[in-house]
């Protein structure tokens, strides 16, 4: 199995903990559509800490992250029907929810292992982000925990990841503005963890 990494979508992430990674957020994202009707949660929103490590930093606070399909394997276009079926948001949620929690999260090898979260136009906070370049995403859920050092970046709106965060995030919330900032969070995976350890 294999996670697509790099904003452009071509080089390949094939490691151990990756995998484990991918693997524990499709159980806990399918969890959360299916049980808690996809309101975040600690394994979706991590805290976020400057640099590679965080452990004496304070805190930026947490952020909710999007796992998106890898561009193979996109399907930005269903979640874009969804949107434009209804313009009632409760049912645009609910049929958003039926979608997820079916298959969806079935193969996590067809995500991407760059997370993506969005932030209001001239977020301070998203600035903050990309002036660190590298900070480190803490998720801690289910008995278990991961620390992700993560590259920082902001996607263009021609990003696949991008238009697949907007198209995602549209169905929960159809306020989102046109002008919303997209960041993404590439792991250096010899640089992460987890507690207890997976690989």
């Amino acid at each position: 199995m294999s996670a697509v990494s790099g904003l452009a979508g071509q080089s390949m992430a094939d490691h151990p903990l990756c995998r484990a990674f991918l693997k524990w957020q499709c159980r806990v994202r399918q969890m959360s559509v299916r049980h808690n009707h996809g309101r975040p949660d600690e394994g979706i929103a991590p805290d976020v800490y400057p640099g590679p490590g965080g452990a004496a930093a304070e805190s930026f606070g947490r952020i909710i992250t999007v796992l998106n399909k890898a561009p193979g394997y996109s399907v930005t276009a269903e979640l874009d029907f969804i949107a434009a079926k209804t313009h009632d948001p409760a049912a645009r949620r609910e049929q958003a929810l039926r979608f997820l929690s079916a298959t969806y999260y079935q193969k996590a090898g067809e995500f991407s292992d760059i997370l993506t979260a969005t932030f209001p136009p001239g977020s301070p906070g998203a600035a903050r982000l990309r002036a660190e370049g590298a900070v480190t995403l803490k998720f801690d859920a289910f008995s278990q925990r991961f620390g992700l050092v993560c590259k920082v970046w902001k996607l263009a709106a021609h990003n696949p990841l991008y238009r697949a965060t907007i198209a995602h995030n549209r169905l929960f919330n159809p306020a989102l503005p046109p002008d919303v900032v997209v960041l993404g969070f590439e792991p250096d995976w010899a640089r992460c963890s987890s507690d207890p350890a997976l690989v």
